[in-house]
């Protein structure tokens, strides 16, 4: 008698790879049976073996499954193992080892990851929101320029969905804010950094599109990044700078008891000589040294005047976000 060959699971990654496991009953194996109840399911060491017997890992439906201590590292390979696609809702993962492994498209959502080493791994296009990272190593993680939720909430906005869009940027800024509470745990303060700069714009997002408190709130990460960002207040610094000195060589300054200045009547070497001095001019204003061998005139007092209070604010600013970044 011939044996009758049990049918396979029949899902298929979005790469068209087959799951070899037996279907069981559903169309879909035990691990990718979404409709398998696995809540409070030890499933640490099975799905070890099931990873080392080489099967199929993208799509797991492991939803409030215990994981902890899950070791998922791929010793002796420049690629670890890829949970892409994969569903870890409410899952306890506490000190699990997934080094390098790839859980993309997939989701995290208020996974408990205490403890646990996700040390390059790359959560690309992944749910985040309420994950648990008290004491994780996230160094080297990718999540991306934009996180899940941003893109969902730029889409709505294209969509014209308001509040849905509202709702996803405030879900990016809570997720943001764990992942930066968790790099400052670890001592990670660049990386600290540049989750407060995401968080805080996830803030800026959700006031109204002309108020008051978003334009200046877009002013102080055009000027400093939020004081995460000291090359931004000396690239603001030199715009001042230029921007002034053109305008002193437009309205004129004096020296030597001369007014200089563009004029179309002088030659284009005095009008360039002209354009140097309104630029030193502007530079002594800024920095507020005040020489006194140029003396602004007209309009060029306003400017001046302008120019002088903004300059010392910049650098006292300067000052203080190169420290912070410095004593980091």
């Amino acid at each position: 008698m011939f044996m009758t060959e049990k049918p396979k699971c029949k899902y298929t990654s979005p790469d068209e790879q087959q799951c070899q496991e037996v279907d069981m009953g559903t169309g879909f194996c035990f691990w990718h049976d979404e409709k398998f109840d696995k809540s409070g399911l030890d499933l640490k060491d099975k799905l070890e073996r099931y990873a080392k017997s080489g099967g199929l890992l993208r799509g797991l439906k492991l939803k409030r499954s215990i994981l902890d201590g899950l070791n998922l590292v791929k010793r002796g390979s420049k690629e670890g193992y890829d949970l892409s696609e994969s569903d870890f809702y409410r899952a306890s993962l506490k000190g699990a080892h997934l080094f390098n492994t790839k859980i993309e498209n997939a989701s995290l959502m208020k996974a408990n990851l205490k403890g646990a080493n996700l040390h390059c791994c790359s959560l690309l296009n992944t749910n985040l929101l309420g994950i648990k990272l008290f004491s994780a190593r996230i160094d080297n993680i990718k999540i991306g320029t934009n996180i899940l939720q941003q893109k969902q909430a730029k889409s709505a906005i294209k969509e014209g969905k308001l509040d849905v869009a509202l709702d996803y940027y405030e879900q990016s800024e809570e997720i943001y804010r764990d992942l930066r509470k968790a790099a400052e745990f670890q001592g990670l303060f660049e990386l600290s950094g540049k989750f407060t700069h995401q968080e805080l714009i996830m803030r800026r997002y959700r006031y109204p599109k002309w108020s008051k408190r978003r334009i200046f709130s877009k002013f102080i990460d055009v000027l400093c990044g939020y004081g995460e960002k000291p090359l931004n207040v000396i690239f603001f610094s030199l715009s001042l700078i230029f921007c002034c000195a053109i305008l002193y060589f437009i309205f004129g300054v004096s020296y030597a008891n001369d007014i200089i200045g563009f004029s179309l009547d002088n030659s284009v070497s005095d009008n360039f000589s002209a354009l140097l001095n309104s630029l030193y001019f502007s530079i002594v204003t800024f920095t507020t040294l005040g020489y006194g061998d140029i003396t602004p005139v007209g309009l060029s007092r306003l400017i001046a005047a302008c120019e002088a209070f903004s300059g010392s604010f910049t650098l006292a600013l300067f000052v203080v976000v190169f420290v912070k970044k410095l004593t980091r």
